[in-house]
């Protein structure tokens, strides 16, 4: 496959990308043409149809993964893809990790260590519904290694919602650890389900924008419902626990104004709560730092979820 980021003025190509948008337009003279913003996972390309209506152009929408031939001129500075032929491609024809935002960690190997942390879940109860889920349902662990864990903010790529989801989950096994007090068993477990509810709240790739159901409801919502639901078929779980459960669940924002239902109320929430604002933050950091050079320290712009404008720290 040719990358965008490879592409030159001049070539021809023959290749399959990802219609992030489709816009019909009008020339100057008024001839109909058609607007569309390509896309793969190191970049987008602006295109253009010219002649909608021509052999070899046929029906396409947004989202969908076409194959295009054309040839890469340049306008105003940038290049651009005179489309000459066009077809919308079927599933197998593709990789969608080619084509979107995806972990530079290894997801196969992710879900394993994720899965070996399950393992080691003593109680009962707990580790049934685990298992459930994660062990037991294949099609739940592939829509749970493709989701993002966000739009936009953070972990925002195919196997974001994984990444976040063992790391919050190492970072609890280290409190529990750290602090005998905690229940290790009980904050694993909330650590594992705290964003399942994200698996609804966000439409899957390539599209990973908010549902009907997210938008009213949240994550946080839909994931208690989510594991309350699945209890309900364990006979004999304890309500107890399933109720401190779903606390660390719908706790785990860690206040009201940053959307938790409930104010963390059990040490293992409150623990839960401060691993996963870690998390976030600091791949936040990661994310802006991708693209700002080892040796700047320029500052970078004010951050809404870090409240604050940042920049690299000095080199030793």
């Amino acid at each position: 496959m040719k990358y965008i980021e490879s592409l030159r003025e001049g070539e021809r190509i023959n290749e399959i990308y990802l219609c992030k948008t489709k816009q019909s337009a009008l020339t100057k003279a008024g001839k109909p043409y058609e607007n569309v913003i390509l896309q793969d996972k190191t970049g987008i390309l602006d295109a253009k149809i010219w002649d909608p209506g021509s052999v070899g152009i046929d029906d396409f929408d947004s989202l969908d993964y076409v194959a295009v031939m054309g040839d890469i001129t340049s306008f105003q500075g940038n290049l651009q893809l005179s489309i000459k032929r066009v077809r919308k491609v079927q599933e197998g024809e593709y990789d969608p990790k080619d084509y979107l935002p995806v972990s530079e960690k290894n997801i196969d190997e992710m879900y394993e260590e994720l899965c070996g942390i399950i393992r080691s879940v003593n109680n009962p109860y707990y580790k049934k519904l685990l298992s459930s889920f994660f062990l037991e349902d294949k099609e739940f662990e592939k829509r749970f290694k493709f989701h993002s864990a966000a739009k936009t903010v953070h972990h925002g790529f195919v196997g974001g919602l994984l990444e976040h989801t063992l790391s919050v989950t190492k970072h609890c096994d280290y409190f529990a650890a750290y602090y005998p007090m905690l229940n290790r068993d009980l904050i694993v477990t909330a650590a594992i389900f705290h964003d399942i509810g994200k698996l609804e709240e966000l439409s899957v790739f390539p599209e990973n924008d908010y549902t009907d159901e997210g938008q009213l409801l949240g994550h946080i919502m839909i994931g208690a419902e989510m594991v309350g639901e699945r209890i309900r078929t364990i006979e004999g779980f304890p309500v107890r626990m399933a109720n401190e459960l779903k606390h660390c669940i719908l706790a785990h924002h860690g206040e009201l104004e940053y959307g938790s239902p409930k104010k963390p109320a059990l040490a293992e929430a409150l623990a839960l709560s401060f691993a996963d604002n870690v998390d976030a933050k600091m791949e936040t950091i990661r994310e802006i730092f991708t693209n700002v050079p080892e040796n700047s320290v320029e500052w970078q712009g004010f951050n809404r979820l870090l409240d604050s404008n940042i920049r690299r720290s000095s080199l030793k």
